[in-house]
């Protein structure tokens, strides 16, 4: 059943991400609205990290990251978050694809928090209240090692939404776009980007805002 619904979830991420990729050869990016007047959730980030991890499945190098998400909005919602992470390269990954389920649990064992969630088990109801907050753990493979600037993109946190119907000039078909207020995350990297022990290399938040995305 779980290794069924990370199949879907792939093919999901798969198909937003040819979505997004219309975007900048279209020009079109709406800002949020400066007062929303759509449910909105409490995001604290935390660093975005590398670590080299050593598994059954193989050994390899990750980038993970870890949120803690509250629901201040007055109503029970159903939280379905999703991530993507770019480079200044111009990578871009969907969060898990290419991630073993053993690398995800390892992180998990590691980083020692009882409350700290996949994001396959995130999935679902999220109550009010701080009490009720939800914590999850992201990862991707490390496929850019050079990079100056890493970007994460939540989405799923905000129920804020533009449509924009417009004409796809590659192929002249009209093309109906659906924008989601999405959270904006930017790290810095040193360049060179080595791989250590779990938490030795952890990138701070430079800035954090919301777009449309």
């Amino acid at each position: 059943m779980r290794s069924n619904f990370r199949g879907t979830i792939a093919r999901l991420c798969a198909f937003m991400l040819a979505c997004v990729a219309l975007v900048p050869a279209m020009g079109v990016a709406p800002e949020p609205d400066p007062v929303s007047n759509r449910w909105q959730l409490e995001v604290t980030p935390g660093d975005l990290q590398v670590a080299y991890v050593n598994t059954l499945d193989g050994a390899g190098a990750y980038v993970y990251f870890t949120y803690s998400v509250t629901n201040n909005t007055g109503t029970d919602l159903e939280f379905v978050p999703s991530f993507v992470l770019t480079t200044d390269s111009g990578l871009s990954m969907m969060s898990g694809l290419g991630v073993p389920a053993s690398v995800t649990d390892h992180i998990l064992r590691s980083l020692e928090h009882p409350f700290m969630q996949d994001q396959v088990d995130i999935l679902g109801p999220i109550q009010q209240g701080p009490e009720n907050a939800k914590h999850g753990l992201v990862v991707w493979p490390l496929r850019d090692f050079g990079a100056d600037e890493l970007r994460v993109f939540g989405a799923g946190f905000s129920g804020e939404t533009e449509t924009i119907e417009l004409t796809d000039p590659r192929t002249g078909e009209e093309v109906e776009l659906i924008f989601r207020k999405t959270l904006m995350l930017r790290f810095a990297s040193p360049g060179e980007i080595r791989v250590g022990e779990m938490g030795d290399d952890a990138f701070p938040v430079l800035e954090k805002r919301w777009i449309m995305r």
